[in-house]
C-alpha cells in the first residue's frame, strides 16, 4: 500500500485499510523491534519535531522512532524561528514550509489548548503546514486531534483481547463496548485525545458509548463522524450524562478530564475558570467499584494520569490496566507511520 508523501493529521482522513496497514506494521516492528528490516529506512532522512507544547512521551518516542528507523530527528520551538502571529510580524506559514520541506523527510508538529487563541486554531495551523509542504505533515497533538495516539489506544486494546504484546487481534475489538468518561481533574486538559478515541473506537466496530456532564460536550463534527462510523459498522453510539450507567458491560473504559465547550473566551484559553469549574463536579472517579459493574473492562489512558481524579490507583495500577502497554505503542505505531510515509 502506497502511502509515502501522506499527511497524518486525522486518522479519518485515512481509509480503514490504510489505518489497518500501519498497525499491521506497527504490530511487526513490536514484535522483532531492531530487526535488520526497519533499521534503515529513514537512513540519512531528518524528521523535524516542532513543539509548542511540551511533551514527556510525544518527544521521547518519536526521537527513538526515527534512531531506530536509522534517521535524525531534530527538535525546534516557535522560539528559535522568527514566525508571523497575530501580534508580530514574521514568516508566514508559506514560507517556512516550503523550506522546511527542502530540508527534511517529514514535520511533526504539536500544539494544544492554551497555545491558540480558539478551538480549532492549532488544527487549522497544521492543515496550512500540510498545503504548503512537500514533506508529510505529522500531527503530534493539535487542539482537535491526537491520531498517534489512537492508534497507539487500540494496538493496545486489540492486544490485550488478542494474544498480547505485539499480537494484536482488532478483529475481537468489533462489538466490544468502549466507555468514554469524562473525568474529575484540575488540569483542563484539550479534547484532542479524546476524540481521536471516539474515531478509532467508531471506525473498528466498537459500541461506543460517552458519559458527561452537561456542558462538556465535544466537537459536533467528530459527534457526527463518530455517529457515522458507529452507522456504517451497525454498531451503537449512545451519550449519557451520569457517571455510573456506562459502566454497565463494558470492556474498555477511558476516564480523562476534558475542558468544556465554554473554555475559550477573548482569544484564549480560561483555564484557571476551567479548573474552578470541574473541580465543582464531584463523583467522576473511575475506581474499583465501577470497573465491577464492567465485563472485566481494561481501562486505557493516554497518560499523564491525573491520579485520584480521573481514577483511582487502584484501577490506574491495577491488572486489568494497559496504560503503560499504550505508551509504549507510541514508539512502535510512530516508526510505522514514519516508515509509510517517508520511507521510500
Amino acid at each position: 500500500m502506497d502511502l509515502y508523501g501522506r499527511d497524518f493529521i486525522c486518522t479519518q482522513d485515512w481509509k480503514v485499510e490504510e489505518l489497518m496497514a500501519a498497525l499491521e506494521l506497527a504490530a511487526q516492528m513490536k514484535r522483532d523491534r531492531f530487526s535488520d528490516r526497519w533499521t534503515s529506512i529513514l537512513k540519512y532522512k531528518t524528521f523535524l519535531m516542532f513543539f509548542y507544547n511540551p511533551s514527556v512521551r510525544t518527544r521521547i518516542s518519536f526521537e527513538a522512532a526515527a534512531t531506530e528507523l536509522g534517521g535524525h530527528s531534530q527538535f525546534m520551538t516557535p522560539s528559535a524561528g522568527r514566525f508571523k502571529t497575530q501580534t508580530k510580524a514574521g514568516e508566514t506559514i508559506e514560507d517556512a514550509a516550503q523550506v522546511m520541506a527542502r530540508y527534511v523527510a517529514g514535520i511533526g508538529i504539536r500544539i494544544l489548548e492554551d497555545k491558540v487563541p480558539y478551538y480549532g486554531a492549532g488544527d487549522e495551523m497544521l492543515l496550512e503546514y500540510a498545503k504548503w509542504s512537500n514533506a508529510p505533515i505529522i500531527n503530534m497533538a493539535d487542539d482537535r486531534f491526537h491520531p498517534c495516539q489512537a492508534l497507539a489506544d487500540v494496538m493496545g486494546w486489540a492486544e490485550w483481547y488478542g494474544e498480547g504484546p505485539g499480537r494484536p487481534d482488532f478483529e475481537a475489538l468489533r462489538g466490544k463496548k468502549f466507555l468514554l468518561s469524562w473525568g474529575s481533574g484540575a488540569l483542563a486538559r484539550s479534547w484532542c485525545s479524546v476524540q481521536a478515541a471516539l474515531l478509532i473506537a467508531s471506525r473498528l466496530g466498537m459500541q461506543v458509548t460517552m458519559a458527561h456532564p452537561e456542558g462538556y460536550d465535544l466537537d459536533p463534527e467528530v459527534i457526527q463522524w463518530t455517529k457515522q462510523n458507529c452507522a456504517a459498522n451497525q454498531t451503537d453510539f449512545e451519550v449519557v450524562h451520569d457517571p455510573d450507567s456506562g459502566y454497565d458491560g463494558a470492556h474498555i473504559v477511558y476516564s480523562r478530564n476534558w475542558v468544556s465547550a465554554a473554555a475559550y473566551q477573548d482569544g484564549a484559553l480560561q483555564k484557571q475558570a476551567e479548573i474552578e469549574k470541574a473541580m465543582a463536579y464531584t463523583g467522576w472517579t473511575a475506581n474499583g467499584e465501577r470497573m465491577s459493574k464492567t465485563d472485566n473492562a481494561i481501562f486505557t489512558h493516554p497518560m499523564p494520569v491525573d491520579r485520584g481524579s480521573e481514577v483511582t490507583d487502584e484501577v490506574a495500577s491495577g491488572p486489568r490496566s494497559a496504560v503503560y502497554d499504550i505508551a509504549e505503542n507510541r514508539l512502535h505505531v510512530q516508526k510505522a507511520v514514519m516508515a509509510l510515509t517517508m520511507g521510500l
